[in-house]
């Protein structure tokens, strides 16, 4: 991805983010992400399908989007990981933080008041 893709797609607060089935079929689901050293983080719940799919296939596809996931962009291939130390997830925490600031924390917030932040999963994608 050249400089001038990495801008136009980080300028945006959303990336549709598409992550394989085993029948090849791509899922795609809008969701915030956040760069950090040449890698984007985005989070979900750990049960969200999109967490099922990666644990089987890391290869997945971005591309800027829509709150309501409307591609804005071109599709990009790229691996997704699933993170599992506590240093890794905090990195990306801090990566969406920096990003999207109240917002974040304010989603922060009611995912502990609901116990749903100890069950979150942090995805690093590689372009």
């Amino acid at each position: 991805m050249n400089s001038a893709d990495s801008e136009f797609l980080e300028a945006g607060n959303y990336i549709s983010f598409a992550t394989r089935k085993r029948s090849g079929e791509w899922v795609a689901t809008p969701v915030w992400f956040a760069p950090d050293r040449g890698s984007y983080y985005v989070f979900s719940a750990g049960d969200a399908g999109k967490v099922k799919r990666l644990r089987n296939f890391s290869a997945a596809r971005i591309a800027p989007c829509t709150f309501s996931g409307t591609l804005t962009g071109d599709v990009m291939d790229v691996h997704a990981y699933l993170l599992e130390t506590p240093a890794d997830e905090a990195t990306a925490l801090a990566a969406l933080r920096r990003k999207y600031g109240w917002q974040m924390y304010t989603a922060d917030l009611f995912s502990s008041l609901t116990g749903k932040m100890k069950k979150r999963a942090y995805i690093r994608i590689d372009p």
